[in-house]
């Protein structure tokens, strides 16, 4: 047994997960300052990203097609909520305020996860777990800095809130699938309905979408808009996907999403060293706050999986934190 290298390589996986996703707004920007719409981007990134993925995840699913028919429903309302909304909601959000504060308002979501199964199915959250969420919404409140110089278009603040609501309808949903369907599996088809949806309803007139075969602007260079949507799709859902499920299967899920909340870190840090964004000490402040809240509602998460451990298997009533998205 060599638990120790397993660990750090299942550590490594999970970290470079974090990265790949952590590029995806960076890359998004590039192509909407170009004319794209947020909605165009998604299309490009996931689905690109499920055709790439449609081979390994057919060969995942070969021989259990039953449990593929057992989810379609599950996975088209996956698709249609935590991918199509959750990231067309964050690219929107990324057109009026920094990729970082976008993004840390997105991971909001994870608190609404927590009063969504306190008011729906009756989970009181225990006393660590609400620590975490009051610390987090003191955060968001930094972060919008409202009286500050770093006051936030009110239009970005919503489109970021809905992209926390997409990605708590993520975790939700991630959390009531068949655990016999494969992550990768999974992934891919998701990926495949949030692109179809969206492209359907841009096609019918329901949403922009716009997209420009021109050069853009990425990293102060002018090049050609296939390099930010190779991003998109190959290194911020490819690599950012495959590493992170992965990294998952070594961890442990609920260790594997603890890990995953370094994201936040490298989007700021990306963002600063590409578009030179860089939020303000009070909005600093605040992120800081989220992440730390965050933090501690996927620590008490640790400590209840752990308390449960000697107890007889059954499948959770509650959604695991866990899968990258």
């Amino acid at each position: 047994m060599r638990p120790r290298p397993a660990a750090g390589v299942g550590l490594g996986l999970s970290l470079l997960s974090a990265v790949t996703f952590a590029t995806s707004g960076t890359f998004a920007r590039s192509l909407i300052e170009a004319g794209w719409s947020a909605e165009a981007a998604v299309v490009a990134r996931v689905g690109v990203a499920a055709l790439v993925l449609v081979v390994p995840a057919a060969l995942a699913v070969r021989g259990r097609l039953r449990v593929l028919r057992r989810n379609l429903l599950p996975i088209g309302v996956f698709g249609l909520l935590g991918v199509a909304a959750a990231q067309a909601c964050f690219f929107n959000a990324v057109r009026y305020l920094p990729v970082g504060v976008a993004l840390l308002l997105e991971y909001l979501g994870i608190v609404l996860v927590v009063g969504w199964m306190w008011l729906v199915h009756g989970q009181r959250p225990r006393g660590l777990t609400v620590a975490g969420s009051v610390a987090a919404l003191g955060g968001l409140v930094g972060v919008l800095d409202l009286t500050g110089a770093g006051r936030l278009d009110p239009i970005g603040v919503l489109w970021g809130l809905g992209a926390a609501i997409g990605l708590a309808g993520y975790f939700v949903i991630a959390g009531r699938l068949d655990d016999g369907l494969p992550s990768v599996t999974m992934a891919s088809a998701g990926m495949a309905v949030g692109a179809a949806v969206l492209l359907l309803l841009g096609l019918v007139g329901v949403l922009p979408l716009r997209a420009a075969f021109g050069d853009v602007t990425f990293a102060g260079q002018r090049t050609s808009w296939l390099v930010p949507v190779a991003g998109l799709a190959l290194v911020a859902a490819v690599v950012a996907y495959l590493a992170g499920i992965a990294g998952t299967r070594i961890l442990g899920a609920r260790l594997s999403s603890f890990v995953g909340l370094t994201e936040v870190m490298f989007a700021v840090l990306i963002a600063w060293l590409v578009l030179d964004e860089l939020p303000t000490a009070v909005q600093l402040l605040g992120g800081a706050l989220i992440v730390v809240g965050v933090a501690v509602v996927r620590l008490d998460e640790l400590r209840a999986a752990r308390a449960a451990a000697g107890r007889p298997a059954e499948r959770p009533t509650e959604p695991a934190l866990a899968t990258d998205r």
